[in-house]
């Protein structure tokens, strides 16, 4: 869908994969059915749905921008890869850190796939109003987010184990903001509400 310009649907295929993820670690959870393969198979699965999947929405993106460019405009797309790159590290890093049983430390792959399928659907028309200036400020911001991934900034996980405000502060201002952030900004109300995600996690830590 990316490769055919088609951002809507590139962004609804990374919200099914992000609620099927959601939904198979419930379930296994639920049925204690843990195993080696399934985590392996759970990070491919991320590896493909969250880091090659936004990657290439941004790849597409920068292709459009880079269009007028000529000859060195070729070769701008492919710095797009840095974000599944960086994004393989992040799934290989979870998988061996036993810090991150019940939070993360650096973003997610999910939080940070929603937040590029919201930025892709939303700003990709701006991508031929100002070339230049595009490419430069998705650059910069694909790297910033893909350094995120591998940071030690401690985030919370959207886990619960009860239903409660006491505890759940964080996860029920993120859901709220989430709704009304949607609501009135459409499909960029994603981004804004992984925005807020980062600076709720931020400012958890500085407590």
């Amino acid at each position: 869908m990316a490769l055919q310009d088609n951002y809507l649907w590139a962004a609804i295929w990374i919200i099914i994969a992000a609620v099927f993820d959601f939904l198979d670690g419930f379930a296994a959870r639920l049925l204690k059915a843990y195993s080696p393969m399934g985590k392996e198979l759970d990070s491919l699965s991320d590896m493909v749905s969250f880091g090659v999947a936004p990657g290439m929405i941004v790849f597409s993106m920068l292709g459009q921008a880079s269009l007028p460019l000529g000859e060195i405009g070729r070769y701008i797309p492919y710095l797009a890869f840095v974000i599944p790159a960086f994004s393989g590290l992040r799934l290989a890093k979870f998988n061996i850190d036993e810090r991150q049983t019940t939070s993360f430390i650096g973003m997610p792959v999910p939080a940070h796939a929603l937040f590029w399928a919201s930025v892709g659907y939303s700003l990709s028309p701006l991508s031929q109003a100002n070339n230049v200036l595009f490419i430069v400020v998705t650059l910069v911001v694909a790297l910033a987010t893909s350094l995120l991934l591998v940071s030690e900034i401690p985030m919370f996980s959207l886990k619960i184990k009860s239903v409660a405000w006491k505890g759940n502060e964080r996860r029920y201002i993120l859901v709220g903001c989430a709704v009304l952030f949607v609501a009135f900004f459409g499909m960029l109300g994603i981004a804004g509400t992984i925005l807020l995600y980062i600076l709720l996690s931020i400012f958890n830590k500085r407590q």
